[in-house]
C-alpha cells in the first residue's frame, strides 16, 4: 500500500521532466563576426537547430540586407535546419564600400573576386558547427545572391540542394549545372519582377539542369526575390520542406515527374550559350521570321540581359549581335537602341555607337509604355554616350 503513491510520484516526476525537456525553445540566433580574406569584417547570423542536421547558407539580394531571411531562417531551424544568413560587404553591418559608392570596373571585381571569397568565408563557419552534417549542405540565394549560390554549389560538392529566387547564373554556372544531375533546383519568380525578362531566363535554366526533382514555383504577381513572401504565404514553408525533403533524404526525393519539354524560346536561348552559338541563334531567328514575319523568340527585357552578359565576359562581338537581334524584333524600343550603341561603343566601333544613341533619343520621343523613371534612365544613358564620343549637345 504504502508504495503506489511513491511509484505515482516517480511517474509523474518523470512526465513533468519529459514535457519540460520537449518544450525547450530552440537556441536564439547568433550573430557573429566573419573575417573576410582582406580583412573586412562580415556580419552574420546563426540560427542553429538544437541538434545535429543539416545546414544551409542564405545569400540576400542586392538591394536588401541579410535580415530579410530572419523569419525564413527561423522556420528552418525549428524544423531541424541549421541556416547561416550573412550580409555581403558594403551591405547592411558588413564592413566594405557600398556598390554605389564604386566605380563599373570596381563593381565587376566586387562580384567576380570579393563576394565568392566571402561566401566561401561563411560556409566555412557553416560547416565548422558541431551540429551541422557537413556534408548535407544547401544554399539559398535571391537575385545577386543566386549566381553565388551557384558558384559556391559549383566549388562544393558538399552542397547538395539550391532555392532561387528570380535570378539566374552566369555562362559558367549555366555550364556547371547543365551537368549537375544530382543537384536539384527550387525555383521562383514572378510576371511582375521589374527586372525585365526574369521569368523566361529562369524557364530557361530550369530547362538546361538535368535533374528530374527540380521545381518551379512560377506566379503571375509577387514582385522580385523574397518581395514574394508578401504575396504567397506559403512560399517560405515550400522552401523549408524542399531543403528538408532534398538535404535530408536525397535528391531524387522531390522528383515531381516528368521533365518539361524545352520551348523553342528557351532553345534559342539555349543556343546563345554553345560554341558559335550567336550566329546559330541568329540563323534560326531568322528562319523562323520567314516563315512568320511576327515571330518572336525572346523577350526584349530578356535579350538585352543577354546581351550584357556577353558584353560583361568580355564576348563584345556576340553581345553587338544579340543587341541587333533585340533591334529587330523590338524597332520601336528606345531602350534596344541604347543598348545597342552601349555594345557597338565596347566593341570600339564609335560611329555606330553615336549613330545608336541618337536613334534611342528620337524614339524615346515617340514611348508612351515606359515609365518615367525608365524613360529619364534611357536618356541618360544616351546622352552620356555621345558627351563621351564628343557631342556635348545631342
Amino acid at each position: 500500500m504504502t508504495r503506489r503513491p511513491i511509484r505515482a510520484r516517480n511517474f509523474l516526476v518523470t512526465l513533468i521532466l519529459g514535457l519540460t525537456c520537449a518544450a525547450q525553445p530552440a537556441p536564439a540566433p547568433r550573430v557573429v563576426d566573419l573575417t573576410a580574406t582582406d580583412g573586412i569584417t562580415l556580419k552574420a547570423t546563426y540560427f542553429a537547430a538544437g541538434k545535429s542536421g543539416p545546414g544551409v547558407l542564405l545569400l540576400h539580394q542586392c538591394n536588401r540586407q541579410r535580415k530579410v531571411w530572419d523569419d525564413l531562417a527561423g522556420r528552418m531551424a525549428a524544423s531541424g535546419l541549421n541556416v547561416l544568413t550573412i550580409d555581403f560587404r558594403g551591405f547592411g553591418e558588413s564592413g566594405g564600400t557600398p556598390l554605389d559608392k564604386l566605380s563599373p570596373d570596381e563593381i565587376a571585381k566586387v562580384f567576380a573576386e570579393k563576394f565568392p571569397a566571402d561566401v566561401d568565408t561563411a560556409f566555412r563557419y557553416l560547416v565548422s558547427q558541431t551540429d551541422v552534417t557537413r556534408d548535407m549542405i544547401g544554399a539559398g540565394g535571391a537575385s545577386c545572391g543566386v549566381n553565388q549560390a551557384v558558384q559556391l554549389a559549383r566549388r562544393h560538392p558538399e552542397v547538395k540542394s539550391l532555392a532561387l529566387l528570380s535570378e539566374i547564373t552566369d555562362a559558367e554556372g549555366r555550364e556547371f549545372l547543365r551537368h549537375a544531375q544530382r543537384l536539384p533546383l527550387f525555383m521562383a519568380a514572378a510576371d511582375d519582377d521589374d527586372d525585365p525578362g526574369v521569368v523566361e531566363l529562369m524557364q530557361w535554366l530550369f530547362s538546361l539542369s538535368p535533374n528530374p526533382a527540380n521545381k518551379f514555383e512560377h506566379y503571375s504577381v509577387g514582385g522580385h526575390g523574397v518581395e514574394m513572401f508578401t504575396a504567397h504565404k506559403e512560399l517560405p514553408g515550400m522552401i523549408v520542406d524542399w531543403f528538408g525533403t532534398t538535404l535530408r533524404t536525397g535528391p531524387g526525393a522531390a522528383t515531381n515527374g516528368a521533365s518539361t519539354p524545352v520551348s523553342r524560346e528557351s532553345h534559342f536561348l539555349e543556343l546563345t550559350d554553345g560554341p558559335g552559338g550567336v550566329s546559330k541563334a541568329a540563323q534560326m531567328f531568322a528562319e523562323e521570321r520567314r516563315r512568320d514575319l511576327t515571330a518572336v523568340l525572346f523577350s526584349e527585357g530578356a535579350m538585352n540581359r543577354l546581351g550584357y552578359d556577353h558584353l560583361q565576359s568580355g564576348d563584345t562581338k556576340g553581345g553587338v549581335e544579340l543587341m541587333k537581334l533585340n533591334v529587330t524584333a523590338y524597332p520601336n524600343s528606345a531602350n534596344a537602341y541604347d543598348s545597342l550603341g552601349d555594345a557597338y561603343l565596347a566593341d570600339g566601333q564609335k560611329d555606330l555607337a553615336r549613330e545608336n544613341a541618337k536613334l534611342a533619343l528620337e524614339h524615346l520621343a515617340a514611348d508612351t509604355t515606359d515609365t518615367e523613371a525608365r524613360r529619364k534612365g534611357i536618356k541618360d544613358s544616351a546622352e552620356q554616350k555621345l558627351k563621351q564620343l564628343g557631342e556635348a549637345n545631342p
